[in-house]
């Protein structure tokens, strides 16, 4: 009997879920949230996502619901294109091309390939202890504790999972921006997808496949600021001059569409991602700025590692430990290079200096196209671990019970003498 609990039923603690339960692990997956909301509007796929979504034979089923993808770039707020790019360019670089999707669309595909019993929300999880050689990790919910021999935290960039894993590590770190997405019906008039970067503020719209727009845009402000006359009126102010189609979707955007968060990164690494029984994915191991469009991706590729690794047949310390040592590395640079790109693109510029920087990009586009994508070598051409093992049958996470009254012992019987021949 092999049992994992996941804590956090995002797309990182779902596709952990669904590779492990492939795996042969009998997998609970607790979500404290009353449904599965996913948080965020879209979610870009990249080709290395799209790749350890093929390992547990969900890959082509995201890129056939995949938004209809066009030709993009990287443009100036007065519209002038200062790089571009093509879908064939991205397949001939790294083996295949970004998909946008709905984020509750890849929710949905990834709950049904789970037991329709596998997911419980409404229901918080506390870890009361990560176990070790031969000892359960312990999960402590309001309708009693559970016991595992795998605990996954996928709990977010609050996890608190990290925080009983790690009580010393001062977690995430304000990166210095925040964050606007919104999804409205798509203009008339159609468009290639795009971003614009300005004087420490950026916008980027792209077509989705079911006729609407998905959009995002960043700026530099202090932690704590506030939009002093609400988020739309905040982002017709910075954004409504410059080129369409942002005035077109700003003009359709509800206030109560638009979705604001502040930027938080794990600026200091953890020692580790795992601990006795318990590992760590996604943003509650290594939250990243969107720069790099790489915090859903690199969740994916952690949850089909991390199933890679967890024989459901051995303990799981040894694989754990792999785990950590492959994917701490890796995913803490990009966390750094995905700051950086943020930063560039958030920080306050003087005209002249935004304008030295907009011949750069340009001069450099034309000496070797595709800028953009050479930003993302060695992070988009990724290869998943083998495939991971068929299921077998196995039992569910077991339900602590209470200690019961010692009996006293019952009469026994002498053994039997056997007879004489």
């Amino acid at each position: 009997m092999v049992r994992a609990i996941v804590i956090g039923g995002g797309v990182g603690g779902l596709t952990a879920a669904a590779a492990l339960h492939q795996r042969g692990w009998a997998v609970t997956v607790l979500e404290r949230s009353p449904a599965l909301e996913p948080v965020g509007a879209g979610i870009s796929l990249s080709p290395n996502a799209q790749r350890a979504l093929d390992v547990i034979g969900l890959g082509d089923e995201i890129r056939a619901l995949a938004a209809w993808q066009r030709d993009g770039g990287l443009r100036t707020p007065g519209g002038r294109w200062l790089s571009r790019t093509s879908s064939e360019a991205v397949a001939e670089r790294f083996g295949g091309s970004l998909v946008l999707l709905h984020r509750a669309t890849l929710v949905d595909v990834l709950r049904s390939r789970l037991p329709k019993d596998a997911v419980r929300t409404g229901l918080a999880a506390r870890l009361a202890d990560p176990g070790g050689p031969g000892r359960p990790a312990t999960v402590t919910t309001d309708e009693g504790d559970l016991e595992a021999e795998l605990v996954l935290g996928a709990d977010g960039i609050n996890s608190g999972v990290r925080a009983a894993l790690f009580p010393g590590h001062p977690g995430p770190t304000y990166a210095g921006f925040t964050t606007w997405r919104v999804v409205v019906p798509a203009p008339e008039r159609h468009f290639g997808s795009h971003e614009t970067w300005g004087r420490g503020e950026l916008w980027g719209s792209h077509l989705m496949k079911d006729g609407t727009a998905y959009a995002y845009a960043a700026a530099g402000v202090p932690a704590g600021w506030q939009a002093p006359g609400g988020e739309r009126a905040e982002l017709i102010r910075r954004f409504g001059h410059w080129h369409e189609p942002i005035p077109t979707i700003l003009d359709s955007a509800r206030p109560e569409q638009i979705l604001r968060h502040d930027v938080y990164y794990m600026r200091h690494a953890l020692p580790a991602y795992h601990r006795g029984r318990v590992a760590l994915l996604g943003d509650a191991a290594h939250a990243m700025t969107p720069s790099l469009g790489q915090g859903g991706n690199q969740a994916i590729e952690d949850a089909v590692v991390l199933a890679h690794h967890a024989d459901p047949e051995r303990e799981p310390g040894p694989a754990l430990a792999a785990y950590s040592a492959e994917r701490l590395p890796r995913t803490m640079g990009i966390v750094a290079k995905a700051y950086r790109t943020g930063r560039i693109n958030t920080t306050r510029l003087s005209r002249p200096v935004a304008l030295l920087r907009n011949a750069l990009i340009a001069g450099v586009d034309r000496l070797g196209p595709n800028l953009v994508l050479r930003t993302l070598d060695g992070i988009v051409d990724w290869q998943p671990p083998q495939q991971v093992q068929p299921p077998r049958q196995v039992q569910p996470p077991r339900q602590v019970q209470p200690p019961q009254q010692v009996q006293p012992p019952q009469q026994v019987r002498p053994p039997r003498q056997p007879q004489q021949p």
